[in-house]
């Protein structure tokens, strides 16, 4: 039997972007996070949840204008899907990432890194001491999987006391804190792991 692969890669994910680009009329910046920021990275194969933040609030509300004009409609919280389409897009709105919110906009400099910038869409993805710290705020084994893999991927580039620095100054602004507090400890034993086997 057949299987099909529901999963959007890199190449299909621009295409869909270039899509969107023709149909905006206006300014708008979008950043990867999560495993689509990862998949754009090329650390990750692929994604099926494609996840987007839009800081400015103005240009969030522009695009959710937009989104049904190119046959999206919105599913739960922050998805949208087209029919026929199994993938969805996750749209969170400024500097929030499911419910954890980044201490600054990922379009300050230096906050992400260009991939693609069109008429009309600017798509960053988020940087690595932000993707990393959301997606241990977020604690599941695939985030702790995906954690690892980026770090030993960018192992030149990412300065870990840095990175633990800044995962105890988010978490400290989260309710959940306590519970939050161990997910760097975990991380940083896996990575250990990796590095060691």
């Amino acid at each position: 039997m057949l299987q099909i692969d529901y999963r959007l890669d890199r190449d299909e994910l621009l295409d869909n972007l270039r899509a969107w680009n023709r149909v905006l009329r206006r300014k708008v910046r979008i950043i990867a996070c999560g495993g689509t920021a990862m998949t754009l990275l090329g650390v990750k194969a692929s994604t099926k949840d494609v996840d987007f933040m839009v800081p400015e609030i103005r240009e969030y509300d522009y695009l959710m204008k937009q989104l049904p004009a190119m046959g999206y409609t919105q599913t739960n919280g922050p998805g949208w899907q087209r029919e026929g389409e199994v993938f969805h897009f996750d749209i969170f709105r400024g500097n929030n990432i499911h419910t954890t919110g980044l201490l600054q906009s990922p379009l300050e400099d230096g906050r992400n890194r260009l991939l693609a910038e069109f008429s009309h869409l600017y798509i960053g993805i988020l940087n690595d001491y932000d993707l990393i710290t959301s997606k241990l705020m977020r604690g599941t084994r695939v985030d702790f999987e995906d954690c690892v893999i980026l770090a030993t991927a960018h192992q030149d580039e990412l300065n870990i006391e840095q990175l633990v620095a800044h995962f105890h100054e988010m978490v400290g602004y989260d309710v959940a804190e306590e519970r939050l507090r161990p997910n760097i400890d975990h991380f940083l034993e896996l990575l250990r792991e990796a590095e060691n086997g």
